[in-house]
């Protein structure tokens, strides 16, 4: 394989797709827990993410911490793995 078809993970992408989806999977679960499902869940995240809960202003908080952790998260493994590739070759 050349280099100008070396496999590379774009960090950006990857940790904003990770975002966006636990931060929607945060929201769903802030909406199922107004309707008693999923509390334990969402008390556990609560714990992690400051002013995360049920309310609007909750759910929203929550989603904001979810994307932040999803992209930081995404972004080092992605940045991590492009290191790993390099040092592979």
């Amino acid at each position: 394989m050349d280099e100008s078809s070396e496999i590379r993970v774009d960090e950006t992408a990857l940790g904003s797709a990770v975002g966006v989806l636990w931060a929607g999977g945060v929201v769903v679960l802030g909406l199922a827990a107004r309707l008693g499902w999923g509390d334990k869940w969402r008390d556990m995240l609560s714990d992690v993410y400051i002013g995360y809960d049920s309310t609007p202003r909750g759910i929203t908080m929550g989603a904001v911490w979810a994307f932040v952790d999803g992209f930081v998260g995404a972004y080092l493994l992605a940045w991590l793995y492009n290191r790993f590739r390099r040092m592979g070759k």
